[in-house]
C-alpha cells in the first residue's frame, strides 16, 4: 500500500422527509404499507400523467446545498434519465443532469487524529427514488410505494485517499442532514444509501487510474470494509501487471469481498434530456436567503463551541453535539440550571444515555425533561438527596414522568443529614462490627470502606455521604 494511493469519490443518496412524492400526492412515508398501495397514475407512469415539482423538496435540497458552502443556481432543469429495469415503472428516472441545483460545495472531516480537512462538494441534485425488488426462489417482486419518493443526491470531488477518510465523510454528511431534518439517515431501512468510486495509482503519478464503483452500501462499516477490500484488489492486480476495468461491483458482507454486477455505464448510456413536461426552475436571491435563515448551528461549529462555552472535554462535547436533538436538550437544561455545565453533561451521557439505550427510544421520546434533570441535579446541590439517591429518582421520572420533588416527598427519599440521628446510626454500626473497626484500628484502612457501605444501607442510602464520612472518621478514630 506505501507504494500506492487510492482516489476516493462518493455519491450519497438520501431520501428527502416530506409528506408527500416528488411529483405527485402520493404519501411519501410508506413504511410498513403493504406493497403498491402508495402509488397513482402520475409516480406508475400512466401515459398522459403531468408531474409536479414538490416544493418542499426543491427547498430541502437548497438548504442542504447552503449547509455544505454549496453555489445555488438560479435556474436549474430536470432531466429524464433513461434506462430499463422493472423498480422504474416509466422506463426512465426524472432527474437533474447539466443544472443542478447546487454545485461547488464542501465539507469539513475530522479524523481520529483530531486533523481537519476539506472534501469538495462537486453537485447536489433532486431526483425521484425507484421502486424495490425482493428476489424470492428465482423470481422477483416489485414494491413500487418507494418509486417517486423524492431523493436528494449528493457527489463529492474525489479528494478522499483513505478508507478511514470516506467514513468521516460519510458519517459527518449524515450528521448534517440529521441537524437539518433533512432525512433521518436511516441506512437499514434504505433512507440513505452510498456509492463509491474508487481507483489506486503509484504513489507520485499525475495519472488517474481506472475506477470502480461499489454500490448500495448501507452501512458506515460497509464503506470502510467494502474500500480496504477494492483498494488491496487492485492493487494485486496492478502488480500482477494486469488492468483494472472499469465494473459496478456489490459488496458481498458475508464473504467479505466485492463481487460484480455489470459494466460500467457512462453518462451518454443514459441519454440525458430536458424533461419536457416540467419548466424551468427558477430559484431568487430573496428565496435563497430566506432558507439561510433556517439553518441550525452545524454539528462541528456547536461542538467546538460548547468546548469554548461550556468548559467540556472533546469528548463529551462530541457526545452531546452527535445528535441535534441531544445538543438542544443539554443547553435547555444548563439554562434550566445554575450550575456547572458539566454536571448536566454528566447526566445526560451517562444515567441518561444508559436509559435511551436499555428502552431503544430516541431523546426526544423521554419523559424527563430538561428543565426535570436540572430540578434533579438542583436536589442533590441543596443536600436534599445524594447522588445514589438521585440516579434512582432519574430512573424513576424516566418511566413516569413524575417531577423529582414529587418522587423524593412522596417516597421519603430526602437523606439523613441530622447530625444527631446519624451519629446514632454510626456509632450502631460500629457497635454491631467489633471485628471490622479493629482490623481498621490495626491498620487496614481499606475496611473503612466497607464500614461506610453499612451506614449507608442502614440508611437505605439516605445518609449525608459527606457529613456520615466525617462522623465515622472521627469516632473509629477515637481511642
Amino acid at each position: 500500500m506505501a507504494d500506492y494511493e487510492a482516489i476516493i469519490g462518493m455519491e450519497v443518496h438520501a431520501q428527502i422527509v416530506t409528506a408527500s412524492k416528488m411529483f405527485c400526492g402520493c404519501s411519501a412515508d410508506y413504511a410498513g404499507a403493504p406493497p403498491n398501495t402508495h402509488v397513482c397514475p402520475v409516480c406508475l407512469g400512466m401515459p398522459g400523467v403531468l408531474p409536479v415539482i414538490n416544493r418542499q423538496a426543491v427547498e430541502q435540497t437548497i438548504r442542504t446545498g447552503l449547509a455544505l458552502h454549496c453555489q445555488i443556481a438560479h435556474e436549474s432543469v430536470f432531466a429524464r434519465k433513461n434506462y430499463h429495469y422493472p423498480d422504474l415503472p416509466k422506463g426512465y428516472q426524472i432527474s437533474q443532469y447539466e443544472l443542478p441545483l447546487c454545485r461547488d460545495g464542501w465539507v469539513e472531516i475530522e479524523l481520529a487524529d483530531g486533523q481537519r480537512r476539506r472534501v469538495r462538494i462537486r453537485r447536489a441534485h433532486l431526483e425521484e427514488d425507484t421502486g424495490k425488488l425482493t428476489h424470492v426462489d428465482g423470481y422477483s417482486l416489485v414494491d413500487l410505494n418507494r418509486a417517486g419518493v423524492p431523493l436528494l443526491e449528493i457527489v463529492s470531488e474525489p479528494d478522499m485517499r483513505t478508507p478511514e477518510e470516506a467514513y468521516a465523510y460519510v458519517t459527518r454528511l449524515r450528521q448534517i442532514l440529521r441537524y437539518l431534518g433533512v432525512c433521518t439517515g436511516d441506512m437499514e431501512k434504505g433512507a440513505m444509501r452510498c456509492e463509491v468510486n474508487v481507483s489506486v495509482r503509484p504513489v507520485g503519478s499525475p495519472e488517474l487510474g481506472t475506477k470502480v464503483e461499489i454500490k448500495n452500501l448501507n452501512s458506515f462499516r460497509s464503506v470502510r470494509l467494502a474500500l480496504e477490500y477494492e483498494i488491496q484488489r487492485q492493487i494485486r492486480l496492478l502488480e500482477r501487471g494486469e488492468a483494472v476495468e472499469q465494473v459496478t461491483v456489490g459488496w458481498d458482507e458475508d464473504r467479505g469481498r466485492t463481487v460484480l454486477q455489470r459494466t460500467k455505464e457512462s453518462a451518454e448510456d443514459y441519454r440525458y434530456f430536458p424533461e419536457p413536461d416540467l419548466p424551468p426552475l427558477v430559484i431568487s436571491p430573496e428565496w435563497v436567503e430566506e432558507l439561510r435563515t433556517t439553518l441550525p448551528e452545524l454539528p462541528l461549529a456547536r461542538r467546538d463551541r460548547f468546548m469554548e462555552t461550556y468548559n467540556l472535554s472533546r469528548q463529551e462535547a462530541n457526545l452531546l453535539t452527535e445528535e441535534r436533538a441531544v445538543a438542544d436538550f443539554f443547553e435547555d437544561a444548563v439554562k434550566a440550571y445554575a450550575g456547572e455545565p458539566r454536571t448536566i453533561a454528566n447526566w445526560i451521557t451517562g444515567e441518561l444515555f444508559r436509559l435511551l439505550n436499555a428502552e431503544g427510544i430516541e431523546i426526544t421520546d423521554a419523559q424527563v425533561t430538561p428543565a426535570g434533570l436540572a430540578e434533579l441535579q438542583t436536589l442533590v446541590d441543596q443536600g436534599t438527596i445524594n447522588l445514589n439517591t438521585a440516579k434512582r429518582v432519574l430512573d424513576t421520572m424516566f418511566h413516569t414522568g413524575r417531577s423529582a420533588k414529587e418522587i423524593v416527598e412522596a417516597e421519603g427519599l430526602a437523606q439523613v443529614s441530622d447530625q444527631e440521628a446519624l451519629a446514632a446510626i454510626v456509632a450502631q454500626v460500629i457497635k454491631e462490627h467489633p471485628e471490622e473497626v479493629e482490623k481498621y484500628r490495626s491498620g487496614t484502612t481499606k475496611v473503612f470502606g466497607w464500614l461506610m457501605g453499612q451506614v449507608m444501607r442502614a440508611t437505605r442510602g439516605k445518609a449525608n455521604p459527606q457529613l456520615a464520612r466525617e462522623l465515622l472518621q472521627k469516632m473509629l478514630d477515637e481511642s
